[in-house]
């Protein structure tokens, strides 16, 4: 019986440090019954990561890269080397080791036992900034009530995915990718396994704040559409409000009422609702832009240069 192959797919973006190190890692955690192919997908490197990634390719024949032409975007890169992959089951861990390995032959173990999806999810770590445990708590709990498809607190975009999944994912062309939530509302069995994550063996993290906050965007206007409808009861809401308060403008200026008059209330009156219009154009334009960019038909991703 031919063994199956498990294909693990390694986003990299100035990771030149890390690439050999977290080949060795993973070739020394797939089971040895099964083949195992690595894909690595460098999402336009000005370090040595490429050369590496080459020289590493050279040495192993289940090296195989895809190198972009400019930086896409760690969600893109991950679906660029999931679009490519051939084996029966498809592991996406990234390339900084904090994702550990050693976690794979359990994915491996409850994909055989059905699953289609293996989640992972992060370990409560105490000695991660307070900042970040704050921020990371308050957008799971904020985008599980306003999206449908519930998203795991803590999770990460290191999980298994069957080849059944994989494909779904090579179909879809939606050009704001939040994968953690397309692979949550595909429906498919799954399990989730917990890990603590390993501290950083080089480099830094990529993700900045600004990052952070697009994916955090993104996320929450590519499975909801409950901002608009918010936009739409906050619209309302104004309007009654401010049909009542001409009501009694115009009540008070027929019977003479002895209305004190100050610019201060007009002048807060007036800011407050000009910034909530502006608030409520910001989330409505968040919208129009994706559909502008839906229509616009783009690739997701330019490969420069590969060996697969």
């Amino acid at each position: 019986m031919a063994k199956q192959i498990i294909s693990i797919v390694i986003p990299t973006f100035n990771e030149a440090g890390n690439v050999e190190l977290i080949y060795k890692a993973v070739v020394e955690s797939v089971p040895k019954n099964y083949l195992c192919e690595i894909i690595f997908v460098d999402d336009g490197s000005n370090d040595e990561t490429l050369p590496t990634i080459k020289k590493l390719a050279r040495k192993h024949t289940n090296v195989k890269y895809l190198s972009f032409t400019r930086n896409f975007g760690h969600q893109y890169a991950l679906k660029a080397g999931i679009d490519h992959a051939s084996g029966e089951a498809v592991i996406t861990l990234d390339s900084d080791l904090e994702h550990p390995p050693k976690l794979i032959p359990k994915m491996i173990i409850e994909w055989c036992r059905g699953a289609k999806i293996v989640n992972t999810v992060r370990k409560d770590n105490p000695n991660l900034a307070l900042h970040k445990r704050i921020t990371s708590l308050i957008f799971y709990k904020f985008i599980n009530k306003l999206s449908d498809v519930p998203i795991l607190q803590g999770g990460a975009d290191f999980r298994l995915i069957d080849q059944s999944v994989a494909k779904m994912i090579k179909e879809s062309s939606e050009s704001t990718l939040f994968l953690r939530g397309l692979v949550a509302w595909s429906g498919y069995p799954s399990t989730t396994l917990t890990y603590a994550p390993n501290k950083r063996r080089w480099g830094r993290s990529k993700y900045t704040y600004s990052k952070m906050l697009r994916l955090a965007v993104d996320a929450l206007t590519s499975f909801s559409v409950v901002p608009l409808r918010i936009a739409t009861i906050i619209g309302f809401l104004m309007s009654f409000f401010t049909g009542l308060y001409g009501l009694y403008a115009i009540i008070a200026y027929f019977t003479n009422w002895n209305v004190i008059t100050g610019w201060p209330s007009v002048i807060i009156s007036v800011l407050f609702i000009g910034g909530l219009q502006l608030l409520i154009l910001g989330i409505i334009g968040e919208y129009i832009g994706k559909i502008f960019l839906e229509t616009k038909k783009r690739p997701l991703y330019v490969i420069n240069e590969s060996k697969l």
